[in-house]
């Protein structure tokens, strides 16, 4: 087999196209293979009517390395003259149209900016940033052109909207994610109702009636949102449990906090360095440390009813009906409303409030934790990246990383290349 045999197999050419030749050039480490087609008449890319060729243009592809060698594909590429169109410049099988790189070498990077940030990947093929990220910009967009669940699957039915940092001086942008799939299906700037308005505005009435949950916080702008966009939103909304957790750990310090300074008189203080103690679920503890926990009960009487009344609430996780959830939730308010703790009242009073959404949650056994698990995610990938420079940098970021996208470069989609 010679070189030209060789090439035209590892880079799949069919008729009319074929290598010329293949130069070899040592001082520069480079090899270029150069492609023709003994074609005169093409199909117009955009009406794919046969039309005669009007001329051709240089043109250059940086492709797989050869070894140690930098490969770069050079062909003459035809250019039509259709009535409707114009000149139009024939689409080649190597690489995707207005990409300075063929379709495998796109494939190779799109395979290490998901191990290795834009940096570091730049740096392994030596270009430069702005050529890598557009690399990933251009992936992204054709994920995002190519998702296909708003035609054929529909709204997902299981959503779940949480924010996440994208500065500091609190800058932040909305995440909506597929619960199900654990996907993020949009991004939007800021955390008002507008961001959720944007995604959900996308579909009509009847689909908006198949959304079965949204999981959230109890963020009043993702509340108005959704009440406002989906039909019987009242019995869809779950407010997340582990929320609901952090601000009862947090009213329990606040109490332990207030029973502290009470004891610096006395010189003394039992509470002091138990603060991860109280706010332990008291299933998890160990006999020990239980026993460390009754010993405090006897001394820090106020901490030890705001622990009480923590791990009151949680239990009404235990039911699986409606009535039965609200009764319980209720019954806790009315204990804790009078439990003479204002942080611990606080919170009852914000149960309360958002009953129904808290009560939707434990009927369905919905949490946001795959939210918050993909909001962990968007923070590594903050962090690697050093920061970012701007919000639709960002969000190409959370697209690429976590949208589930099948980004495979458009004249490989029938080999059926798999990325992920």
């Amino acid at each position: 087999m010679d070189e030209k045999t060789l090439y035209e197999t590892v880079l799949g050419l069919e008729a009319p196209w074929s290598v010329t030749r293949v130069e070899l050039k040592p001082a520069a480490a480079v090899v270029e293979v150069h492609v023709e087609s003994g074609q005169n008449r093409w199909p117009c890319p955009d009406c794919r009517t046969e039309c005669p060729q009007h001329d051709t243009r240089p043109r250059r592809w940086r492709h797989l390395d050869t070894c140690q060698f930098q490969t770069l594909l050079c062909a003459m590429v035809p250019r039509v003259r259709c009535p409707k169109h114009g000149v139009k410049q024939v689409p080649v099988p190597w690489a995707d149209r207005g990409s300075r790189f063929t379709a495998l070498f796109e494939l190779l990077v799109i395979c290490w900016l998901r191990e290795a940030s834009i940096s570091a990947v730049a740096k392994i093929f030596g270009l430069s940033w702005n050529v890598i990220n557009g690399i990933q910009q251009r992936a992204v967009r054709r994920g995002l052109k190519r998702r296909i669940f708003e035609e054929e699957r529909g709204l997902p039915k299981h959503l779940g909207i949480d924010e996440t940092s994208f500065q500091k001086r609190h800058e932040y942008v909305t995440v909506i994610c597929d619960q199900d799939e654990g996907h993020v299906v949009h991004v939007a700037d800021d955390r008002k109702i507008e961001a959720v308005d944007e995604y959900l505005g996308c579909f009509s009435l009847e689909e908006l009636a198949k959304v079965e949950t949204v999981a959230m916080d109890m963020c009043q702008a993702y509340i108005s949102a959704v009440e406002e966009r989906i039909p019987a939103a009242e019995r869809k909304i779950c407010f997340d449990k582990f929320h609901l957790a952090r601000y009862l750990g947090d009213a329990v310090d606040k109490v332990r906090n207030q029973e502290h300074r009470s004891f610096l008189p006395l010189k003394f203080s039992p509470l002091k360095g138990t603060k991860y103690l109280w706010l332990r679920r008291g299933e998890t503890l160990s006999e020990e440390r239980m026993a460390e926990l009754d010993v405090l009960k006897r001394v820090a009487v106020r901490t030890a009813r705001a622990w009480a009344l923590k791990e009151h609430c949680m239990a009404a996780w235990r039911y699986c009906s409606r009535h039965w959830a609200r009764a319980e939730l209720l019954r806790w308010y009315s204990w804790a409303i009078r439990s003479r703790l204002e942080p611990i009242k606080e919170v009852a009073r914000m149960v309360k409030s958002h009953l129904e959404g808290l009560v939707n949650a434990i009927y369905h056994g919905v949490t946001n934790a795959r939210s918050e698990g993909i909001n962990a995610r968007i923070q590594w990938i903050k962090f690697t990246a050093r920061g970012f420079r701007n919000r639709d940098r960002f969000r190409t970021a959370i697209y690429f990383h976590l949208g589930g996208l099948d980004m495979t470069p458009e004249v490989l989609k029938p080999i059926q290349f798999h990325t992920t």
